[in-house]
This record gives C-alpha cells, sequence and structure tokens, in this order.
C-alpha cells in the first residue's frame, strides 16, 4: 500500500489535475493507492468567508458561494468527458445546496459554532475529491471514494478536536477489508467525533489524514505532493541558487519545518514518523525531479547540514532582575503563564547568571504574554526584584538545521563569523536539545541577507552574485550600465556570476533596492530617487544593505567619492574605480588603500585608471610576481591627447580638434585636465607605484605644452584663447613635420625617476604610429630582451565601462 496527497496547488484547475490524475495512473501500476485531496486552492479560505460573512446577516454569502460553484463547474466541464459530465455536475449541484442551505440557516439565526464552521469548511475536499474521482471514472480507472468524515474519528478536547488513534486504526482496517480494490480516493482535512458531527483537522489537515491513513494501513511510503521539488536547503524566493534536499531524517525535517519551512506540518506527520513510514515529498508539476525522501537513517552529506529555515514576525520577551539569582522556580512560573494563555514558546535562551531569561514567541502574543507575566510577577516588581517583562518587536529566527550538530567542529563558528562579516548583529542564540540544530535571532530587516550569507558559507553557489553599487552616472556609468544590461545571461552562463546592481548614484540623486534595480527604466527611477548625494546618505544606505560579495563601483572624478575607500573596506566592500585620485594622491595614503583592502579581505581593482580597458596594471603585478624587474617604461596614456596630436595638421584648428576629442567623449568632462597633463601625471605615479617606485606626483619632471593662461578662466574662455594662439600649435606641429617626426604626449620611468611632456617621436619609435584613442606602454624586464608592448584603446566610455566590468568580474 502508498498513499498520495495532493494540495491545493496540485488540484488549483484542470491542468494540475490532469496532472495529478497521470500520477494517479503510473502510481497504481505498482501499488495498491489511496488518494488523499485538498480542497481547491483558495477554496477553504472562501469557505472561511462564507460562514463569517452569513453570520455577520450579510447576504453577500450568496455571492461568495455562486462563485465558487461556478469554479468548480467550470473545472467539471474542463475535466470530465460528456458521458459522466451530466451526473458529475448534478452531484456538484446537490453539494452546493447543501452548503447554501446551512449558509442560509447561519445567515437566519445570525451565529456561527465551531461544529457549525467546520461542517462548512469540509465542503472544499468533498468537492475536489468528487471531481477527481468523476474524472477517474471518464477514463476508466475502477476506484473507491470514500468519506473521511466515515474513517477518521475526533474527540474534543480545549477547543481542539483531537484524532481518537485508536478508533481511527480500526476504521482504516475495516475501511481496506470492507473495499477490496486496487485505488482509494478520500477527501483530507475531514473528520468526525463521536456524536456523527463534521469536524475538521486544522493546520496541514490533509497531510494530517494522509499521515494517519499511511500509518492504519501499513502503508510502504507516504508520498506528498505539493508546488515544490521537496524540501530546500533555503526558501528559493530568499536564495535563488537553494538547492532540492535529497534525503533528511525525521527529526531534521521537523526541525527545518518547526522554524519555518512549510513543505510539512510537524504534528500531521507524527503517525508515520512513529511507525518509521517514509515520507517522499514531490512536484506535481515536475513529477521526474527526485523530491525529498524523508526516513529514520538518510545517507549522510558532505558536512552533515542539511538547510536553513527561518521564522518571522517574532517577539523576544526578556525577563531580568537581581531577584531572581539563586532563587528557584522563575523559570516554572513564566512557563506555566504563558502556557495557560495558550502562548507557545518557540526559543529560549537564560544568561548563566541567571540574572536574565529570554524567550521567543509569536508576535501576535506578545502583547497578552506582558500582560500575563506582569499579573503574574506583580509583587516581585514592586518589590524590585524583578523588572517589568520587556518586549521586542520586529525579529526573525534562523536555523541552521544538520545531523549531530553539537559534533560538527566549526559550523557555529562559521555561521557566526559570515553573519559578522556581513554586520548582521545576533540578538539571541539556542541549540536545540535534539542535537539537530542552531539558530540565531535576528531583526526581520536583516533576515533575507542573513539566510543567503549563511546559505553562501554552507553550501556555495552554484551562481555566484555580485551586488554592485555605482557612484557616477554620466557617461561611463550609463556605459557599464547598458553593457550589463546586454551582457547579464552571458555572464550567468559562462561565468556563473549574477550581477545584481543594487544601487546607482549621480550628482544630485541615488537608488537602492537590494533585490535590484530594474535596468530597462533606470533613468526614470534615478529621477525619482532619494536626493542628498552630496552628503553620506548614499553610503550610510549601502552600508546598511550588509549585502555579501558586494562591489562599490566608482564612475566619478570625485575626490570625496575616492576618500569613502577606507570606509568601504571596512564595510567588507570591494572597490572597482576608474578615478585615479585615490591611487594618484600621496604614497601614503595609497600604501594605506592597498594594506587596508588587504587586511579587510576584500578587492581593490583600478586597472582603468590607467589604461581603461587595457591590461596594464595586471601585466606589471604578473612581471613582478614571477620574479621578473621592471627597470623602464616607455608610455603614451591618454588617448584624448593621442587623439588631439595624431589629428592635428593645421588643416582644422587645434580648438576644432579639442572640440571634437570632448564631444566624443574622449577628454574629461573639462578638457583642460587632459591638456594640462594632469591626467597623465597620475596615470604614470600609479604605474610607477605599481613597479614599485615610491613617488610622489610632484617628483615628475614636466614639460608641458600649454602656459598657465590656458587654465584661468572657464571652458569657454580657454577655446577662445586657444583659436586666437593657432599659430603657435601649428608651429609646433610644423617643427615636427621638418623632423620628419610627430608630436606624442608621453610618459616614461627610468632609474626610479619619472618624467612626461610633450615630445618629438622619429618614425623608428613605436609610438610614431599610434593612431585615434590608442595608448601603448613599452616595459622593459630582465627576463625580456625587446620591451613588452601593451596597445589599443585608452580613452571612450564604452571601452572604460568594458574595463570596469572585467575588474568586477575578477573580484570575486
Amino acid at each position: 500500500m502508498q498513499v498520495l496527497k495532493f494540495g491545493g496547488t496540485s488540484v488549483a484547475d484542470s491542468a494540475s489535475i490532469e496532472k495529478v490524475i497521470s500520477i494517479i495512473k503510473n502510481a497504481i501500476e505498482h501499488d495498491k493507492t489511496i488518494v488523499v485531496a485538498s480542497a481547491i486552492s483558495g477554496c477553504t479560505d472562501s469557505l472561511a468567508l462564507i460562514g463569517n460573512t452569513a453570520a455577520a446577516h450579510d447576504r453577500k454569502y450568496v455571492e461568495l458561494i455562486d462563485k465558487l460553484e461556478e469554479r468548480h463547474l467550470k473545472l467539471i466541464d474542463e475535466l470530465v468527458s460528456n458521458e459522466y459530465k451530466d451526473e458529475t455536475f448534478v452531484t456538484c449541484r446537490d453539494i452546493i445546496k447543501k452548503l447554501r442551505d446551512i449558509a442560509n440557516g447561519v445567515y437566519l439565526v445570525r451565529e456561527i459554532s465551531n461544529y457549525t464552521i467546520d461542517l462548512i469548511m469540509s465542503f472544499g475536499e468533498i468537492l475536489s475529491t468528487k471531481i477527481i474521482s468523476a474524472k477517474l471514472n471518464s477514463i476508466s480507472i475502477s476506484h473507491k471514494w470514500i468519506d473521511s468524515g466515515t474513517v477518521i474519528r475526533t474527540e474534543r478536547h480545549r477547543s481542539q478536536n483531537i484524532v481518537d488513534a485508536k478508533m481511527t486504526n480500526a476504521n482504516i482496517k475495516k475501511m481496506l477489508s470492507k473495499n477490496n480494490c486496487k485505488l482509494y480516493v478520500l477527501p483530507g482535512f475531514i473528520a468526525c467525533d463521536a456524536q456523527g458531527r463534521t469536524t475538521t483537522l486544522g493546520r496541514g489537515g490533509s497531510d494530517y489524514t494522509a499521515s494517519l491513513l499511511a500509518a492504519g494501513s501499513s502503508a510502504r511510503i507516504l508520498e506528498i505532493w505539493t508546488d515544490v521539488t521537496g524540501m530546500m536547503t533555503a526558501d528559493p524566493r530568499i536564495v535563488s541558487d537553494a538547492q532540492t534536499i535529497n534525503n533528511i531524517s525525521y527529526k531534521e525535517a521537523l526541525e527545518l519545518s518547526h522554524f519555518g519551512a512549510k513543505v510539512v506540518y510537524p504534528p500531521t506527520i507524527q503517525p508515520v514518523v512513529s511507525k518509521g513510514i517514509p515520507i517522499y515529498v514531490k512536484n506535481t508539476f515536475a513529477p521526474e525531479e527526485c523530491g525529498t525522501l524523508i526516513e529514520s537513517n538518510p545517507p549522510e552529506t558532505h558536512g552533515k547540514i542539511r538547510g536553513i529555515s527561518s521564522s518571522n514576525r517574532i517577539a523576544l520577551l526578556s525577563m531580568e532582575g537581581n531577584g531572581m539569582v539563586g532563587i528557584p522556580g522563575y523559570s516554572s512560573r513564566l512557563f506555566d503563564t504563558l502556557a495557560k494563555n495558550e502562548i507557545n514558546i518557540i526559543l529560549i535562551t537564560q544568561a548563566s547568571s541567571v540574572h536574565t531569561m529570554c524567550v521567543a514567541i509569536d508576535e501576535s502574543s506578545a502583547d497578552r504574554a506582558k500582560i500575563a507575566v506582569d499579573e503574574t510577577f506583580a509583587y516581585e516588581i514592586s518589590l524590585g526584584k524583578v523588572e517589568p517583562l520587556k518586549v521586542e518587536k520586529g525579529f526573525s529566527i534562523i536555523s541552521l538545521v544538520g545531523n549531530d550538530m553539537k559534533n560538527q567542529s566549526g559550523a557555529c563558528g562559521r555561521m557566526f563569523d559570515a553573519l559578522g562579516r556581513c554586520g548582521i548583529n545576533i540578538r539571541a542564540i539556542a541549540q536545540g536539545s535534539s542535537e539537530k540544530n542552531v539558530s540565531t535571532v535576528v531583526a526581520t530587516s536583516d533576515v533575507n541577507n542573513a539566510i543567503r550569507t549563511i546559505h553562501y558559507e554552507f553550501f556555495g553557489e552554484s551562481r555566484k552574485t555580485i551586488n554592485l553599487f555605482v557612484a557616477g552616472y554620466g557617461s561611463v556609468g550609463k556605459q557599464l550600465i547598458e553593457i550589463i544590461k546586454h551582457q547579464k545571461q552571458h555572464i550567468e552562463t559562462q561565468r556563473g556570476k549574477q550581477i545584481v546592481v543594487a544601487g546607482l548614484s549621480n550628482s544630485k540623486k541615488y537608488i537602492i533596492c537590494k533585490t535590484g534595480i530594474n535596468l530597462k527604466d533606470i533613468d526614470s527611477e534615478l529621477n525619482n530617487g532619494e536626493d542628498n548625494f552630496s552628503g553620506d546618505d548614499y553610503f550610510d544606505r549601502i552600508f546598511s544593505c550588509s549585502l555579501h560579495n558586494t562591489v562599490f563601483v566608482d564612475c566619478t572624478t570625485s575626490k570625496y567619492v575616492s576618500a569613502k575607500y577606507s570606509e568601504l573596506f571596512l564595510h567588507g566592500i570591494s572597490v572597482v574605480t576608474c578615478n585615479k585620485l585615490a591611487c594618484s594622491s600621496d604614497f601614503s595614503n595609497y600604501k594605506t588603500l592597498i594594506e587596508s583592502a588587504k587586511k579587510e579581505k576584500v578587492s581593490f581593482k583600478y586597472e582603468t585608471a590607467v589604461g581603461a580597458a587595457l591590461p596594464v596594471i595586471s601585466l606589471i603585478n604578473q612581471i613582478i610576481n614571477s620574479g621578473d624587474r621592471i627597470h623602464a617604461c616607455e608610455a603614451v596614456l591618454s588617448g584624448s591627447l593621442n587623439f588631439i596630436f595624431a589629428g592635428y595638421d593645421g588643416k582644422k584648428s587645434f580648438a576644432q580638434i579639442v572640440r571634437e576629442a570632448q564631444n566624443a567623449g574622449y577628454t574629461e568632462p573639462d578638457p583642460r585636465i587632459d591638456l594640462s597633463g594632469t591626467d597623465v601625471l597620475r596615470k604614470i605615479t600609479i604605474l610607477a607605484r605599481e613597479a614599485g617606485l615610491n613617488l610622489e606626483q610632484n617628483e615628475i619632471e614636466k614639460k608641458m605644452f600649454l602656459s598657465d593662461e590656458y587654465f584661468q578662466g572657464d571652458i569657454a574662455s580657454f577655446y577662445s584663447m586657444t583659436q586666437r594662439n593657432e599659430p603657435y600649435f601649428k608651429k609646433l606641429y610644423d617643427e615636427a613635420k621638418a623632423e620628419n617626426k610627430k608630436l606624442r604626449f608621453t610618459a616614461s620611468i627610468r632609474n626610479g625617476k619619472a618624467r612626461a611632456g610633450l615630445e618629438k617621436i622619429d618614425r623608428t619609435h613605436p609610438f610614431y604610429n599610434l593612431d585615434g584613442t590608442d595608448n601603448a606602454v613599452l616595459l622593459y624586464t630582465d627576463f625580456y630582451q625587446s620591451p613588452l608592448r601593451i596597445q589599443g584603446a585608452g580613452a571612450g566610455a564604452k571601452q572604460t565601462a568594458s574595463g570596469i566590468l572585467n575588474d568586477i568580474l575578477l573580484s570575486f
């Protein structure tokens, strides 16, 4: 014998029920089968609403019944063949008529008893299983439909329906002996008491029905068919790459379920657990997938950690006072008070000093608990021995579940360390006496990030998530977002990395969404974003997000933003930047940043601060790491200046060429920064430091071609002056041409010194034929007789953005 239980989502519509029928057909080929089904999705809630609406003397209950009838008649029309359709319509309408009569009685007397609401709510399972039965008849599958109320017996105890196990087991045996058939169909959730009144089994009632039938029939297995592929290592709505747990013990499954996993409800599966009957949780909509087998002795898994679960809406009750120390009875009185008020304790933790005690309960019971406990300890409170009960709301419990947790060396430490690295505060800790779980209490605002962090620590990620916070939405920032948008799927498929843009700012606004900004409508979202990026608001929000694998991307030229790198490192956030200011500032600051990143175990990437997408810094690092030594370097490091001098021949004015470079996005927003050589000075400073020199920017020998007058006033006056002085630029060009040379703005390092400036380059030099925005770097080392040469576009928003993306991917 095997028992198959189908939940509400499995019978939600005709397509789902067709899948159920297919599963049943396959099952009966292998063994005798009992099928238990829930009401169609949403039906039980509708029935409860019908009862309460009628009790309120509201005629809207009639409309609610009409809608419910319409849903079921539609199912019959779509599922049942014409031969059985009319008969099934009549059956359905007769059942609905009984519901109407009961609801009308409630409407007339304006009240509803517990037994009446049970009776009303029982109609859902009867209707769904009658439709399944009709479908089986229409495809000639022999079976027996049996009312569960004739089998499952309950008795009333403290306002709850408790199953009479002895009578129920006798009824199950009687059912099987009396009806010798291969397939039984029974509604879940429904029972009856000794007086023959319909009762229900409460939360997880259909699972309970199936569990009772499996235990009573000594079934070889109970299959629970739902809309998920078994139990997962974490909630897949929170952890996108949560894994299915193929095998798990009863105790581990109960621990996961107790702390939030909704696949099975612990009390309802006790009958099969006590008899050692395996439970197989399967997905109705993917029956070919493995699912989860719950059994007594499952195979051990690597690390012995099975999964992570959570419970939200938790309140903490803290009882403390000097009068508690060394005095017995306080704990028992507290627990007794909560029990008498039917308040369930979820977690307990107590200080070794016995000065404080903390219990976790459902948030909805918190106010009631405070009134009851303060009343119980009113005398002690009046004497100052005990403080009034402290109630804190807004918490969640996270549980790490695995076999023999107490002997898993380092598991707790890894869990707490992972939470600590993300700045998540732990409010309370407890280990279950079952030795199957370690639980922590955290703020509900942190719970999702905490679950993702713990899951990553113990299970890794099949697809690593990289969370980006971008500063700067100018030409480079916009190109970066566009590239991410178009390459996102490729990066996930080929690199196994998911890029989530969690934050973006420009100089006026910022937006943050921990689950990812909608990149398709990013301009509109940013325009409607939060104000005050000029202050610390954006960074404070970044720090409060506490996302793991976080990268801050600096696409600005802001000194203020670059000054934040150290603080970002302290919060465990990596930095990728094309901003040259930090790494070309004082050498002591540069070294501090490098050391801080190493200390905090974060990544600091600034390849694009030198050569856009050209791998100059990475090549220098490879040379040094291999034991080679760089003794000289020559470079053209400004794509904008190369564009200008390679394109200027006197036919167009120098001012026109500069404006073209600016309009193409090759220069900084203020092109005078490029023309001053400042950009090149910063770049050669960074290269020199990467090559091992303790160089300050003011130590570089400079050979500039513009006087200070060009940098006074605004950009308009600069262009005007440049146009007036066109003869000067034409003379520079003509002199170089007369010597068969070309003008190039170069930088070099030799004998521990650096220089930068405008040079005349002869045709034998590799820089002679540099065109457009190309940069080039020549590295002279001990290992290579000829210089290593890197050449390519050194300016352009797209090139810089692509280099930034590459640095992002290399950060993790």
